[in-house]
């Protein structure tokens, strides 16, 4: 279990520079304290997608200062939830932790227009992850 008894959730994508960080962006907002949110990638870019950053801004969430970061053991470690997004098998398994794969566009490349619907999906999923988290307590 991570520290304090919080549930801790790590999202995993390729470059860590779409999805997870829209992800990881999204759980902290809305879950504020009450989870431990982390995000990397198996090859991640040098920066952040500026069309992701662009689609965050307009949800009023700002990931500008955001740094793509490499997936690490001790990343999935230290998670109960691990959620990967087209990262294929890359991440660790320990047992114990609760695995998902979202499947998810990839928005590389892609403008704001492709952007959109993938971080709408993405928050969808998120608000019903933390229903779920926060009604079975500490993971």
């Amino acid at each position: 279990m991570s520290d304090a008894a919080l549930p801790s959730v790590l999202f995993v994508c390729v470059h860590n520079a779409g999805r997870s960080q829209m992800a990881a962006a999204f759980l902290t907002h809305l879950a504020g304290d009450r989870v431990q949110v982390r995000s990397a990638g198996s090859a991640p870019a040098d920066a952040v997608n500026p069309a992701v950053i662009a689609a965050m801004a307009e949800a009023g969430i700002d990931v500008s200062a955001e740094v793509p970061k490499l997936l690490t053991v001790e990343a999935v470690r230290a998670s109960d939830v691990v959620i990967t997004m087209g990262c294929g098998d890359t991440c660790p398994v320990f047992p114990g932790k609760r695995y998902l794969d979202w499947q998810l566009p990839d928005p590389a490349g892609q403008g704001i227009e492709a952007v959109r619907p993938i971080r709408n999906d993405i928050e969808r999923r998120i608000r019903r992850l933390l229903d779920e988290i926060v009604a079975e307590g500490p993971v």
